[in-house]
């Protein structure tokens, strides 16, 4: 069995509070790309499963990866034969994508459906809950509003089908945790979804994501790629998530040599579809 898990990015990203449990509320929009790792399985007619890897290095023990997580939480409640693993990493990781968690809930909905599980829509949000704050998302995997920790979806109508997106993720890897610890929590004046659903000429001065400040002083590339999006005629850039991807949007595909960006960087772009 073969499924092809893919990133996200966020558009806007507003931290509103820090809860007394540590975690932050937030609001942001997630919304699907089309870059994609691959993950295969089989049964193996035993009782193990054997776990590698390919493509980008993970530089982890296999019981640490998150896949294999999602599978040990369904063998917790569910009959699962042993299985040989074979994840092929393209989405890079610290880039605010998501590809681990949507490795994961791919993994889970295919467990669910390969084997007849049987296990509701919602209870496989409710699992993959476990695993991270934005794989839920990915269970449905359809452009959506996140409010608190980024778990609780809604449906959100936006169009943006026809526009053009590139992305840039640069040598810079950052971990969420850390990130968390030098953002300022605050009220966001505007009504989001208003805006989202609104004229996307507003989106550049009223959409903002709270990590880049601090992300941005520590990590002065990210914003000049940031900048550069918009010297190309982009009409929207921003960082994803708790990064360090940037991304651009614009009305035409994007002319661009690579050397216009840092070395060693990964490059996405794509007409985008919903």
């Amino acid at each position: 069995m073969v499924v092809f898990p893919n990133a996200k990015i966020n558009i806007g990203l507003n931290i509103l509070r820090k809860r007394e449990d540590g975690y932050h509320e937030l609001e942001t929009l997630f919304y699907p790309i089309g870059w994609k790792d691959a993950l295969e399985y089989v049964a193996n007619g035993g009782n193990r499963i054997n776990f590698v890897s390919s493509g980008l290095d993970l530089d982890i023990d296999p019981e640490q990866n998150i896949v294999v997580k999602a599978y040990r939480l369904l063998q917790a409640e569910y009959t699962l034969p042993g299985l040989d693993i074979h994840l092929h990493k393209v989405i890079p990781a610290g880039a605010g994508l998501g590809g681990g968690s949507a490795d994961a809930a791919f993994f889970l909905k295919s467990l669910n459906d390969h084997f007849e599980l049987g296990i509701s829509l919602e209870k496989l949000k409710l699992l993959a809950g476990k695993l991270g704050a934005d794989c839920p998302f990915f269970i449905e995997n359809q452009v959506a509003y996140a409010t608190g920790i980024g778990e609780l979806l809604e449906p959100v109508e936006i169009h943006l089908k026809g526009n053009y997106l590139l992305l840039v993720k640069p040598p810079v890897e950052i971990q969420t945790k850390a990130a968390y610890q030098d953002v300022v929590p605050m009220a966001y004046p505007f009504d989001f979804r208003a805006i989202l659903r609104g004229d996307k000429q507003e989106w550049k001065g009223k959409i903002k994501n709270d990590f880049e400040p601090s992300l941005f002083a520590k990590f002065p590339l990210l914003e000049g790629i940031k900048h550069h999006f918009y010297q190309m005629g982009g009409w929207y850039a921003a960082m994803s998530g708790s990064g360090s991807a940037v991304y651009g949007f614009f009305d035409h595909p994007p002319i661009f040599n690579s050397e216009e960006f840092p070395p060693d960087s990964f490059i996405w772009q794509e007409e985008l579809s919903i």
